[in-house]
C-alpha cells in the first residue's frame, strides 16, 4: 500500500502547462517515426509541431525531442505510431459548474489510471445516465465487439464533440468536452496486435444496456468475462465492415490493380495496385514517395531507406517477419506495420530473400539530410528506386552455373502440318550477354524442351494470352524436370510483348546494345523468323527496364543462339532420359554425364562444358581438331600439369569482364550516399582482379604458343588475338597493371575516395575499347580448361578408353561410300558412370550396327533378356559413347568406328505427369510419335519396352508396328528392347534385324534343390526364352506364397493357350512378313518391274536374302548329313 500511495502522490502533483500533451505524444510515438503529425482532436497540435526525431536514427534509434535537430528529418514527415486508446463514459448530464470542470481537468491522467489502484464497488458499474452504452473497438483480437454505430470526432482547438447516431433513427446525442476518454483494454505491446483505427466503433444494446455500463473494469478476468457476455448477447448481429482502416485498399477483398481490375478479372495485373486518390492526399511526403513506387511494384519486396536503416512496410513487412524472423512493429511510413534492418546488414538480407525466390528492390536516398536542408526548410529528402534484384538477374553469381532469364514468344509458320515457331531471347546479367534466336517445333514440343534444358533459365517470361495451353503445359513439364527450378512469369496483356517495328524503334531511340551498331543486319543474317524473335527480345527489354537494369541493355553483347543448327540434336526428353545434367533419383549432378566429364578448374570452363554437351559437333574436321588437342595433352603429362597450375590462379574472367563492362558510363550510382562508396569499392576490386587474372591467362597462352605441336592443334580450335608486339595485348595489359599497382595497390580492400571514381572510370573506358579481344582470350582459356578436362578423364579412367574414328554422315557420303550406309561399331563398350554391383566397371559388350570390318550387320538390334538384366544400361552406354565421340572426347571402349549421328531419340523408362494430366502410356506414345515423325537414316533411336503402359494385345500391336516401320521405312540405327517375345518370332529371320539378349544363368544353392537367378550382363546372340519375372519378383520381396500362386496361374495359362504359343513358335520359320513378301512377289510377276517403287525393291531384297539364307542352311545340313 505504501508503494501505491507513493505512486498516487506522484500523480497528484500539479502538471505543467504542456506536460500532459507531451506525455500523450510520447506514449504513442513510434520508434521509427521521424516527424510528429497533429493528433486528431487538435487539442495539443501546437506543442506537437515542435517535436522532431533525428533522421539518422529514425526507425531503430531512441527518439530525441531536441528542437535543434528538427531540420534533419524534413523528408520523413510521418505521424506518431498511435494516440492513446480511449473509451467514452456516459455522462451527458454532468451537474458540475464550468469552473469545477476546469478545476478537475488537470487531474485527468490520474483519473484514467485510478481504477488500477482503487477498487470500485460493484454497484457503481451499473449506474447508467443514458439510453445506450457506448462500446469502442477494444482490440483487433476481440473483433466480436462491433456494431453499426459510428463515432465522429469533430476536432477544434479547445473542445471535443462526439456525435453518436442512435439506433432506429433516434436523435443523435451530443457530448461536450467534459466527457472523459480513457485508455483501456489495449494490447500489452504494439507488436502483439495489428493496427487499431483511431476512430472507434460504437454499440448500443437497446434494452439490455443496464448490465454493461462502466467499462473501467478493475481486473483482467472481469474484463474478459464482460467481453464474453457481451459477445453472447450480440451474437447474430450484422457486423459492419471496417471502413476507417487507412490501408483498406490492401485488403484482399478490396484490392485492385492500377486499372481498377479485381483478381478474378482475366486482365488483372498483380504487379500493380490501385491507390485511391483520397488516400494519396492524406499521406505525408515520405508516404507518397513510398506508395507511388510500391503501387507499380507489388511483386517486389521494397526496402525503403530511412536514415541509416532500411525498412519494409505492410505486406512486405509480413514477408520480412516470416522469412527473416524480424520483429514487427507498428510505426514507420504512415503508422503501419514495419520491420527493418540497419544498412550494414542490408546486403545479407537481400541475398537471403533472393535465394528464397523473392524479387527485392531498394529505394535509396539520393541526398543527405543536410543537402535536403540546403534546398529549403520544408524540402523532402529525394528518394528513388535504384535497383531490383531477382533470382534470374543477380549479377553476383560467381559460380559454375549460369543464371538466365528467358523470354518466349509463340508464333505460327503458316503451314498446315502443325508446325510452331518459338522466338526467344535470354540474358546472363552477370556476363552482360543477350542471346536471341528461334526454333521450329511440332505438337510434341520437343524443340522447346531442348531449349529449356540447354538454357536452364531461372525465370521464364511469356505473354499470358499469347502462349497456347499446350505450350504452357510443356513449360510446366520441363520446369519440374530441370536441374534448377524455373519460375514461370506470365506478362500481363497491358505489358504485352511489343511488335517488331516498335522494338526496332525502341532499341535505336534508347541506344540499347550500342556496342553493336549494325545489330539489325547482324540479326537478319544469323537468325530465322525475325518477327517472332524481335517480339521476344522486346519482352526481355521491357522486363529488364522495369528492373532498372539499363546497364545490361546499354553495354550488353547480342549474340545469335542456335538450338539445333550444326550439332547433334537431342531434345529435352532425351537429355532427361540419358541423365545428361540431372539424375533420375533426386535430380542432382551425381551419376550424370556432366559430372563425369567435369574436371574443369575454372567456373567459366564449367559453363562452357555444359554448352558443349548441349551441342555435340556434327563436323568431322572440328571433332578431330578437339581430339588432337586432347591427345597432345595426354602424351605430355608435364604440360597438362602446368596448364592446370595456371588455371587455378585464374578467377572467373567471364563474370569479371561483364562487371567491368557494366561500369562503363554508369557513374550515377556512385553519387548515392553510402551506397555509392560501396559500389565504387566493388568496382575497384573487380577491375583489379580482372587485370591480374588476364595476366595469368596471357602467360599461359604465350607458353602454349612456344609448344609447336600443342599450339598448332589449339589454333584449329580457337581464334587467338595478337598477343605479342607493340599492338599486342601483352604490352597493352602491362600498362593497366602499372596503373593498378600505382593507384589501387590494395585493390582487394581498397578504401575508395571520390577522386578514385574518375580515375577508375578512365581506366575502364580505355580497357573496354578492346573488349572483343579480351573476350577471345577468355574463350580460349575456357576451351583449354574443357579440353584438359577431357584429357584428364581419359588418363584417369579405370577401364580402356579409345580415340573414336569418325566417318561423315551417310547422307553426305559419295556415291561409292553411300552403299555402305550408316555404321556404329563399339568393341568392349561400357557405361562410364554406372558402376557394377561390386563397385567395378560394368561388363563390356560389343555393339555393331551396319557395315563392319567383318561384313554386313543389320542396323537394328532387337534386344530381350530378364528384368534387371542390363538392357537399359547397354542402350544408355551406346548412346553415351556416341555423345562423347562427337564431343571430341575419348570413348569408353577398346575401339570405336562411327558415322556421324544427326539426332538421338530415346523412349526410356515409365512415368506419368500428374501436373500436366499425362498418363504413362500417353507419354510413351507422345515420345514415340516424335521419333516416327523426325527420325532419318542418320539417326540413332533407343526404344525400351514400348507398349507396356496398356493392355498386352494393344501394347504388342503398337510395338510391332513401330518396330517394323523404323526397320523397313526409316532404316535408322535402332536399339529396341522388349519383353514381347512373339516379336522375336516375327522378326527372327528378317535380314535387317539382329536378335540378341542379355545373358543370365541359374546357380544351384548349396544343400538345396532350388536355384538362384544370376545376371551375367553379357550380350549374347539369339532371343532370351523368358523374362524370368517371377524370379525377379521373389528377389524384390514379394511373399513366397504369392509367387508360387503366380507360378501356378502361369502354368495354367500356358496350358490353356498352349496351341497359340506353339503356333507362335512356328512363326519363326514363316512370319506375317513372309506372307506380305510373297504377295508382293506375286504382284510384281503380274505387273512387271517397271511399276516397282523403293518399298517393293526392299521387299524383293528381303525375299532374296531369305531364300539365300534358307539355301545356305540346307547346304550346311546336307554336308552335316554326309
Amino acid at each position: 500500500m505504501q508503494k501505491q500511495r507513493s505512486i498516487l502522490s506522484f500523480f497528484n502533483k500539479p502538471l505543467p502547462a504542456n506536460s500532459l500533451d507531451s506525455t500523450a505524444v510520447s506514449a504513442g510515438a513510434p520508434r521509427s517515426a521521424t516527424a510528429a503529425a497533429p493528433v486528431n482532436g487538435g487539442r495539443h497540435s501546437d506543442s506537437i509541431k515542435n517535436l522532431a526525431i533525428d533522421d539518422a536514427t529514425a526507425g531503430w534509434g531512441k527518439p530525441s525531442y531536441n528542437s535543434s535537430t528538427a531540420t534533419e528529418i524534413l523528408g520523413i514527415n510521418t505521424p506518431p505510431e498511435k494516440t492513446p486508446r480511449r473509451i467514452l463514459t456516459s455522462a451527458p448530464t454532468d451537474e458540475r459548474t464550468p469552473g469545477e470542470r476546469r478545476k478537475t481537468s488537470s487531474s485527468s491522467l490520474f483519473s484514467s489510471i485510478l481504477h488500477k489502484f482503487k477498487k470500485t464497488d460493484e454497484r457503481d458499474r451499473n449506474q447508467v445516465n443514458g439510453a445506450s452504452s457506448i462500446i469502442c473497438s477494444l482490440s483487433n483480437k476481440l473483433n466480436d465487439c462491433q456494431d453499426d454505430h459510428l463515432v465522429r470526432l469533430g476536432a477544434s482547438r479547445n473542445s471535443k464533440e462526439i456525435i453518436i447516431p442512435a439506433r432506429n433513427g433516434a436523435a443523435s446525442q451530443q457530448y461536450s468536452d467534459d466527457i472523459e476518454i480513457l485508455d483501456i483494454l489495449g494490447p500489452d505491446t504494439p507488436v502483439e496486435k495489428p493496427l487499431v483505427p483511431r476512430l472507434k466503433r460504437v454499440r448500443d444494446d437497446g434494452s439490455k444496456v443496464d448490465d454493461v455500463c462502466d467499462l473501467n473494469t478493475k481486473n483482467t478476468a472481469k474484463r474478459v468475462r464482460f467481453l464474453q457476455d457481451f459477445k453472447d448477447e450480440t451474437k447474430g448481429r450484422e457486423v459492419e465492415p471496417e471502413t476507417d482502416n487507412k490501408f483498406d485498399w490492401l485488403n484482399p477483398s478490396r484490392i485492385k490493380d492500377a486499372n481498377g481490375r479485381r483478381p478474378g478479372d482475366p486482365l488483372y495485373n498483380k504487379r500493380t495496385l490501385y491507390l485511391p486518390p483520397d488516400a494519396l492526399k492524406k499521406m505525408s511526403a515520405s508516404q507518397k514517395q513510398y506508395w507511388s513506387i510500391k503501387c507499380q511494384y507489388m511483386d517486389v519486396v521494397l526496402f525503403f531507406k530511412v536514415g541509416k536503416f532500411y525498412e519494409l512496410y505492410e505486406l512486405d513487412a509480413e514477408i520480412g517477419h516470416k522469412e527473416l524472423d524480424w520483429k514487427m512493429t507498428y510505426s514507420g511510413v504512415g503508422k503501419c506495420r514495419q520491420v527493418g534492418i540497419s544498412e550494414s546488414g542490408i546486403d545479407d538480407a537481400v541475398q537471403k530473400l533472393v535465394a528464397r525466390g523473392y524479387k527485392v528492390g531498394r529505394i535509396e536516398q539520393l541526398e543527405t539530410s543536410e543537402e535536403a536542408k540546403a534546398r529549403g526548410a520544408n524540402s523532402v529528402i529525394r528518394r528513388k528506386l535504384v535497383n531490383v534484384c531477382t533470382p534470374s538477374t543477380t549479377d553476383d553469381n560467381i559460380g559454375p552455373d549460369a543464371v538466365h532469364l528467358l523470354a518466349v514468344k509463340e508464333g505460327s509458320c503458316g503451314l498446315d502440318n502443325g508446325s510452331i515457331i518459338f522466338g526467344f531471347a535470354f540474358v546472363d546479367c552477370a556476363a552482360l550477354k543477350v542471346w536471341i534466336g528461334s526454333v521450329t517445333d511440332d505438337t510434341s514440343y520437343a524443340a522447346l524442351g531442348a531449349l529449356l534444358m540447354q538454357v536452364s533459365p531461372k525465370e521464364i517470361i511469356y505473354e499470358s494470352r499469347g502462349l497456347s495451353r499446350e505450350a504452357q503445359k510443356a513449360l510446366k513439364k520441363y520446369s519440374l524436370t530441370g536441374t534448377t527450378g524455373m519460375q514461370l512469369t506470365p506478362v500481363p496483356t497491358v505489358n504485352r510483348l511489343l511488335d517488331s517495328e516498335e522494338i526496332k524503334s525502341m532499341i535505336h531511340s534508347n541506344r540499347y546494345f550500342k556496342g553493336f551498331p549494325n545489330m539489325e543486319n547482324h540479326l537478319i543474317n544469323s537468325v530465322t523468323h525475325h518477327e517472332v524473335t524481335l517480339c521476344a527480345l522486346g519482352g526481355l527489354i521491357d522486363h529488364l527496364s522495369r528492373l532498372m537494369l539499363d546497364d545490361v541493355l546499354r553495354n550488353g553483347d547480342v549474340l545469335p543462339y542456335q538450338v539445333y543448327s550444326g550439332c547433334l540434336k537431342m531434345d529435352g526428353q532425351t537429355m532427361v532420359n540419358l541423365e545428361i545434367f540431372g539424375n533420375s533419383d533426386d535430380g542432382g549432378r551425381a551419376g550424370t554425364l556432366y559430372k563425369y566429364l567435369d574436371r574443369c578448374v575454372t567456373s567459366s570452363g564449367k559453363r562452357l562444358l555444359k554448352n558443349w554437351i548441349c551441342h555435340p559437333l556434327k563436323d568431322v574436321e572440328a571433332i578431330n581438331s578437339r581430339l588432337n588437342v586432347v591427345e597432345a595433352l595426354m602424351e605430355n603429362g608435364g604440360l597438362m600439369i602446368l596448364v592446370g597450375q595456371h588455371l587455378r590462379k585464374v578467377q572467373d574472367l567471364g563474370r569479371l569482364l561483364g562487371r567491368v563492362k557494366a561500369a562503363v558510363r554508369s557513374a550515377a550510382t556512385l553519387l548515392l550516399p553510402v551506397l555509392g562508396k560501396k559500389i565504387l569499392k566493388q568496382r575497384v576490386h573487380a577491375f583489379g582482379a580482372l587485370v591480374k587474372g588476364l595476366r595469368v591467362a596471357l602467360n599461359l597462352l604465350v607458353f602454349l604458343k612456344k609448344d609447336i605441336h600443342a599450339s598448332s592443334c589449339l589454333l584449329k580450335v580457337v581464334d587467338l588475338p595478337v598477343l605479342d608486339g607493340d599492338s599486342g595485348l601483352d604490352e597493352f595489359l602491362t600498362q593497366f597493371e602499372a596503373a593498378i599497382d600505382s593507384d589501387f595497390p590494395k585493390y582487394q580492400d581498397h578504401d575508395a575516395t571520390e577522386s578514385d571514381a574518375e580515375t577508375l572510370g578512365i581506366l575502364i573506358e580505355l580497357f573496354v575499347e578492346r573488349a572483343s579481344e579480351w573476350s577471345q582470350v577468355v574463350y580460349a582459356i575456357n576451351c583449354i580448361d574443357v579440353l584438359r578436362s577431357f584429357a584428364k578423364v581419359a588418363c584417369e579412367s579405370i577401364a580402356p578408353m579409345s580415340r573414336p574414328h569418325i566417318l561423315p554422315l551417310a547422307s553426305a557420303m559419295s556415291t561409292s561410300q553411300a552403299s555402305i550406309g550408316p555404321t556404329l561399331q563399339f568393341k568392349g563398350v561400357w557405361h562410364p558412370f554406372a558402376l557394377a554391383e561390386d563397385g567395378g566397371i560394368p561388363v563390356p559388350n560389343d555393339v555393331i550396327l551396319g557395315e563392319a570390318e567383318d561384313g554386313h550387320h543389320p542396323r537394328s538390334l532387337l534386344l530381350t533378356g530378364p528384368n534387371m538384366g542390363g538392357k537399359s544400361t547397354l542402350l544408355r552406354a551406346a548412346c553415351t559413347a556416341v555423345i562423347l565421340a562427337q564431343l571430341g572426347c575419348y570413348v569408353p571402349c577398346t575401339s570405336c568406328t562411327l558415322s556421324l549421328v544427326d539426332t538421338i531419340f530415346t523412349r526410356l523408362g515409365a512415368t506419368d505427369r500428374i501436373m500436366t494430366g499425362e498418363s504413362t502410356f500417353y507419354i510413351e506414345c507422345a515420345e514415340t510419335a516424335s521419333v516416327l515423325q523426325n527420325a532419318t537414316q542418320d539417326s540413332l533411336v533407343l526404344l525400351d519396352e514400348l507398349g507396356r503402359g496398356t493392355s498386352t494385345f494393344d501394347g504388342y500391336a503398337i510395338a510391332y508396328a513401330v518396330f517394323r516401320h523404323l526397320v523397313e521405312k526409316v532404316h535408322c540405327r535402332l536399339l529396341f528392347a522388349t519383353h514381347y517375345h512373339p516379336l522375336t518370332k516375327e522378326f527372327g529371320s528378317h535380314p535387317y534385324v539382329n536378335l540378341q539378349h542379355m545373358a543370365c544363368a541359374f546357380v544351384p544353392r548349396s544343400n538345396s534343390s532350388e536355384s538362384d537367378l544370376v545376371f551375367l550382363y553379357r550380350l549374347a546372340s539369339g532371343a532370351c526364352p523368358e523374362s524370368y519375372g517371377l524370379q525377379v519378383a521373389a528377389m524384390a520381396g514379394i511373399p513366397k506364397k504369392v509367387v508360387e500362386a503366380a507360378s501356378r496361374a502361369g502354368q495354367t495359362m500356358k496350358r490353356t493357350i498352349g496351341e497359340s504359343f506353339r503356333s507362335s513358335e512356328r512363326r519363326s520359320e514363316f512370319s506375317s512378313m513372309h506372307e506380305e513378301w510373297l504377295k508382293a512377289l506375286r504382284g510384281v510377276s503380274g505387273a512387271g518391274l517397271d511399276s516397282c517403287d523403293d518399298d517393293m525393291y526392299d521387299t524383293l531384297f528381303c525375299l532374296w536374302h531369305e531364300v539365300k539364307s534358307s539355301y545356305a542352311k540346307s547346304i550346311d545340313g546336307l554336308w552335316y548329313g554326309l
